[in-house]
């Protein structure tokens, strides 16, 4: 079993059902999905660049990425309906926890002045989002035979109702928030 999906058995959902004073035990939060999104505006002018893309995150996740194409037509951005823009994963069960347990106690601390991150970019219902800036903090990524430094968005999906029951639960699991 997962090393953060035992700690989550063991000590997160006590802590949680004391903190909250739940009466039943499934009303305790849950991490539902971790999704990862890479935009590629690029692409327009560089399909290969997709490629790159693709297998950063493919070896960041352990999945095969899934290239999200243009809803509509934009015509400032040179975008047209069905052109590739970017890729996404959508983690669920143990690769979920393998990588949020990489993403909290490997990946984050390598980050050169690394503080915590924000409190508040929770969306008021419960998920967490949060951006980073390039993919060279994940081990299994080599700086020379990155393409390009490409930056992410990471969605924490949760059952929480309110963003004080997700950051408890989340802040539980081991995510380093700042302590602003």
């Amino acid at each position: 079993m997962n090393r953060l999906k035992e700690k989550y058995l063991q000590e997160v959902v006590p802590a949680m059902q004391q903190k909250f004073n739940y009466d039943n035990v499934m009303e305790i939060p849950k991490l539902v999905k971790v999704v990862i999104n890479i935009g590629m505006g690029e692409a327009i002018g560089n399909p290969k660049s997709m490629e790159g893309a693709v297998a950063d995150l493919k070896k960041i996740t352990g999945q095969k990425p899934v290239i999200t194409k243009a809803k509509k037509s934009v015509a400032a951005f040179k975008v047209r309906e069905g052109m590739p823009i970017g890729v996404k994963v959508t983690l669920r069960a143990e690769r979920m926890f393998d990588f949020t347990d990489k993403l909290f106690n490997i990946a984050l601390p390598r980050v050169r002045d690394f503080r915590g991150v924000s409190d508040k970019s929770f969306d008021g219902r419960g998920n967490y989002t949060m951006g980073l800036k390039e993919q060279l903090m994940f081990p299994e990524i080599d700086y020379d035979k990155i393409d390009k430094l490409r930056g992410m968005d990471i969605v924490f999906v949760t059952t929480a109702k309110t963003d004080e029951e997700a950051k408890a639960l989340l802040s539980f699991m081991g995510m380093p928030f700042t302590d602003r």
